[in-house]
């Protein structure tokens, strides 16, 4: 061999234990990454901003009929909640949770829930009924007109 044909040392070579390690911690990152960034007291961007996201001002999202009192619908298109708490009493939530930012997917015995994390919310004010939500979902503006119920 010449020595042009010679290559520099590398250096020590990681252990198998070290590559593994490595490897690991950057699947737990992305993992931990696509499950949410904020911690459980984020303070940032309320989620219930009547203007972020979602439907547009002045669609129709239901019928009043459509809501079935003491209970609410998911309108994940629009990104709101329409619940009934008492018969004719409208009110509007967002539909993502303030703990992770998951989508909210069931409105059920007085609570909208999140599947996430188990995290549940009052279909009367959207404040937190358990959690591991911190804060309640924001509210959505929503008017009711006739029986049609649009954002507003």
């Amino acid at each position: 061999m010449t020595a042009s044909q010679e290559t520099a040392p590398l250096g020590p070579t990681p252990s198998r234990r070290s590559v593994v390690a490595a490897v690991g911690a950057v699947g737990i990152a992305a993992a931990l990454t696509a499950c949410g960034s904020g911690s459980d007291d984020d303070t940032s961007t309320p989620a219930g901003d009547a203007s972020s996201g979602g439907g547009e001002k002045g669609q129709e999202l239901a019928k009043t009929a459509d809501i079935p009192e003491g209970g609410g619908k998911i309108f994940a298109d629009a990104g709101v909640v329409v619940t009934q708490p008492t018969k004719g009493q409208f009110k509007g939530f967002t539909n993502i949770c303030t703990h992770k930012q998951c989508p909210v997917t069931k409105v059920e015995d007085g609570t909208i829930n999140c599947p996430c994390h188990g995290s549940k919310f009052s279909i009367e004010d959207g404040s937190v009924k358990h959690g591991p939500a911190t804060q309640g979902l924001g509210e959505k503006k929503i008017t009711t007109s006739g029986d049609s119920i649009s954002l507003a």
